[in-house]
């Protein structure tokens, strides 16, 4: 591009969805996560959707090497990262040929065009060079020699091409920043952290984005393009951070360990998108988390078990598939009637599937997945700032009700990221756990709580409490090993009776947006939130009579979700899987619950959810 004109001042945006595309070499989550970082201490909401391929390291220009981080920052209250990108950066040709098609008509296209050589052409299945067929015309380019600028800011460290050429995700998000008003500075301090050991790494990393910055300072973008201006979003008054679901879990379980005066222990088994709340619980050990990384799914979740049977709050985490391993052990803990926490963080599936993709697929699974009539509760979180409250909610219900409680999340919570307003924990209400010291009259370890079916956590050890526990079926009476048919036939129907009335013990279904009845009710649970709240909230501007219910507690229903579902003439339920919730809702209800289903591994777009809203409306 040629020709250039100078803009003066900023032009207002309310707000902009930007997405970072290249090879998974180029450090596009990390220039993602850095703008995302930025934005949030300028105040503006936000929310982010990492995408990345699952191979480790995918050969190099390839398509199914692309990664990508989508960031949609406003100045207003938002739920979604976006529908489609107003600003596309592609770093190769794959990445433009993978991504070029969500960006929208007119929307501003940043290319490195020094990549766009004729074997990364080919690899992308480009026969022709799209920088020079005319075939972006309908959107804004802006294509750069972004690895010859970038070799040119990091020469004075002496550098190798190879090692210099790392540095060009940074050149590009100093332009970036640039582009929509943000400063370098944080970004600057990290690198400076991060590399603390290898300051000439730091420093070379900081010349080149600000480079990039200096660029969009200096040179002449094309006509109509920028530079812009996001204005702070009017946020309830409160310390915020930006956090990832996953980190909210780990915050969350270790603030259980606290409210309940229990101490926390972790076993767990690396498992995408899991694998970074182990990280990040290991790094809380002041508050006296402990976390053993086992060998195996099965020796994590028994490590967890033994920890809830010596008095600790055990937790387990892991995936789909870690699931299907650990199902042994959770029935062995539902016979035990212990106390545990299993986090689900879901991927696709079956099997392998695609484990850096996200999807709800282990609805059913949780509920129903383990041999024997076994029931546990089964809790969602929505967004990643509710992981916090949700773990601890599980943690809460575990305890009180002696039970396993399985927490389901998903990729798309676990590595997406909002400002989260950061709590007091003397508002967090405390439930603090009792063991029994002195022998009751009658004493023996299935002894139930009236109130809650529980049974007593006594601590193996506790003079005059000295009792057995196993897999085998107990004795209601005693405790006492029993295979009479009648007495597991009750024990069966207590273990079932206990995780019904927790329903009791959760607040009354309430509906998020709308009316408790009328026409179209949308039901959704875990990470559709936010893309159905939007949905709802537009449809409802537009004089449409739909409301919608988010389902935190899914295994058992909180009371009041039958009237609540009875009271519209049509339900339906967008969820990313084949149709599970509509099938609990079928089977539970008797309701004509209809899915709407996406199963492509990643989440719903609020248009999405919109067109099925238009459609049975029309129906009806």
């Amino acid at each position: 591009m040629d020709t250039f004109s100078k803009s003066e001042t900023r032009e207002a945006l309310d707000s902009v969805v930007i997405r970072f595309a290249g090879d998974s070499g180029d450090g596009m989550q990390l220039t993602g996560s850095q703008f995302t970082h930025t934005t949030a201490l300028m105040g503006n909401d936000l929310a982010t959707f990492p995408d990345f391929p699952a191979e480790i390291r995918a050969p190099t220009g390839t398509t199914y090497g692309v990664s990508g981080f989508q960031i949609h920052f406003a100045s207003y209250d938002i739920m979604t990262p976006g529908d489609e990108p107003d600003v596309l950066v592609a770093m190769n040709p794959a990445a433009l040929t993978t991504n070029i098609g969500d960006l929208k008509k007119g929307g501003l296209l940043i290319v490195a065009r020094d990549a766009f050589t004729k074997s990364n052409l080919k690899k992308a299945g480009y026969e022709q060079n799209p920088l020079e067929d005319h075939s972006l015309s309908a959107y804004r380019v802006i294509d750069l020699d972004i690895q010859a600028m970038t070799l040119a800011a990091v020469e004075p460290f002496g550098l190798g091409t190879k090692d210099a050429l790392r540095s060009k995700n940074m050149w590009t998000l100093g332009l970036v920043l640039w582009l929509f008003g943000r400063e370098y500075t944080a970004t600057v301090d990290w690198l400076r952290q991060k590399f603390a050991k290898k300051p000439e790494i730091a420093e070379s990393n900081i010349a080149a984005l600000k480079a990039g910055h200096a660029y969009g300072e200096t040179a002449e973008l094309p006509s109509g393009i920028g530079p812009y201006e996001v204005p702070k979003a009017k946020l309830e008054p409160g310390e915020y951070r930006n956090i990832t679901g996953n980190d909210a879990l780990a915050w969350g379980l270790t603030a259980a360990s606290k409210l309940s005066g229990l101490k926390l222990v972790l076993g767990s088994y690396p498992i995408t998108p899991a694998s970074s709340v182990l990280h990040a619980l290991a790094r809380l050990k002041s508050f006296g988390v402990t976390t053993f990384q086992a060998e195996d799914e099965i020796a994590a979740v028994c490590a967890a078990v033994g920890a809830s049977w010596g008095g600790a709050l055990g937790v387990t985490t892991t995936s789909g598939p870690g699931v299907a391993l650990k199902a042994e052990a959770i029935g062995l803990a539902i016979m035990l009637e212990l106390p545990l926490v299993v986090v689900d963080i879901q991927r696709g599936g079956p099997s392998t599937g695609l484990p850096t993709k996200t999807e709800q697929s282990d609805l059913l699974q949780a509920v129903y997945g383990r041999n024997g009539d076994s029931p546990l509760c089964v809790l969602a979180a929505a967004t990643p700032g509710d992981c916090f409250y949700m773990a601890i909610e599980a943690a809460r219900i575990a305890t009180k009700f002696m039970t396993p409680v399985m927490l389901l999340t998903d990729g798309y919570l676990a590595n997406g990221a909002e400002p989260w307003k950061i709590p007091s924990m003397a508002e967090l209400p405390k439930f603090p756990v009792e063991f029994p010291t002195e022998r009751p009259e009658g004493f023996h370890p299935y002894l139930r709580d009236p109130d809650t079916l529980a049974r007593p956590w006594a601590i193996p050890g506790t003079p005059g409490l000295e009792h057995r526990i196993g897999g085998l079926e107990k004795d209601f009476n005693s405790g006492n090993i029993s295979y009479d048919p009648a007495n597991h036939h009750k024990m069966t129907k207590t273990r079932a009776a206990k995780i019904a009335g927790i329903a009791a013990d959760v607040p009354e279904q309430q509906v998020e947006v709308g009316e408790a009845s009328g026409d179209l009710l949308v039901v959704g649970w875990g990470s559709t939130y936010g893309a159905i709240t939007q949905a709802v909230r537009r449809a409802r501007e537009q004089g449409k009579p739909v409301s919608q219910v988010h389902i935190r507690h899914l295994f058992p229903f909180a009371r009041g979700l039958d009237t609540l579902l009875r009271g519209f003439k049509k339900v339906i339920v967008p969820e990313m899987n084949n149709g599970m919730l509509s099938k609990l809702l079928r089977a539970e209800f008797l309701i004509d619950a209809v899915g709407v289903n996406k199963i492509s591994g990643q989440p719903f777009k609020v248009r999405e959810i919109e067109a099925a809203i238009d459609s049975e409306l029309e129906n009806l």
